[in-house]
């Protein structure tokens, strides 16, 4: 067992630790914050940047030609799609009827929304009218939690129009 004064010598260190802790974290704070922050945490409009960079003319330069997402499906690579879909496949079956966490997906391109037999949707999905067409799913594949406020669907989404494109264009051959 330990006698007092190796208890003490323990318990100093600990304090000793703690303090520099403590200080050095003080000391950093003075450090990175001087001017005086303004009530947002910043600096306020006083504070220049200290090497301003010229990005250029942000109205000039060639115009970005628009795809249409239609065009995008008729061009993807299914096998990418495949690849894309491995992201889906712990909740989602692409065996007919079987469902899992979330609804079979076999035939979901142009079936209407919320009508896989045997699965029990969220009054989310329930509540939405039309068919899972390509628009309706890119929006959804997109965000779902937007598309559907409320779903019981976890999944942030797919933000490259691309994979959406791949996925949608994937699942369509499975009808």
């Amino acid at each position: 067992m330990f006698d007092t004064m190796t208890f003490t010598k323990i318990l100093g260190g600990f304090c000793g630790a703690f303090l520099i802790f403590l200080l050095g974290k003080w000391a950093a704070e003075g450090l990175y914050h001087t001017g005086g922050p303004d009530a947002h945490g910043g600096h306020g409009e006083a504070h220049a940047d200290a090497y301003p960079i010229e990005a250029g003319d942000s109205h000039g330069g060639e115009e970005v030609e628009e795809v249409d997402f239609a065009t995008l499906v008729a061009e993807a690579d299914i096998g990418k799609g495949e690849r894309v879909f491995n992201k889906c496949r712990s909740c989602h079956s692409v065996e007919p009827g079987v469902n899992g966490t979330g609804p079979s997906l076999f035939g979901v391109v142009d079936r209407g929304i919320a009508v896989e037999e045997g699965f029990g949707f969220s009054g989310a999905l329930t509540g939405l009218e039309g068919s899972w067409d390509i628009d309706a799913l890119n929006a959804f594949l997109e965000s779902p939690k937007g598309y559907a406020p409320g779903t019981a669907m976890s999944f942030n989404g797919l933000p490259k129009d691309a994979d959406r494109a791949n996925i949608i264009a994937w699942l369509a051959t499975l009808n």
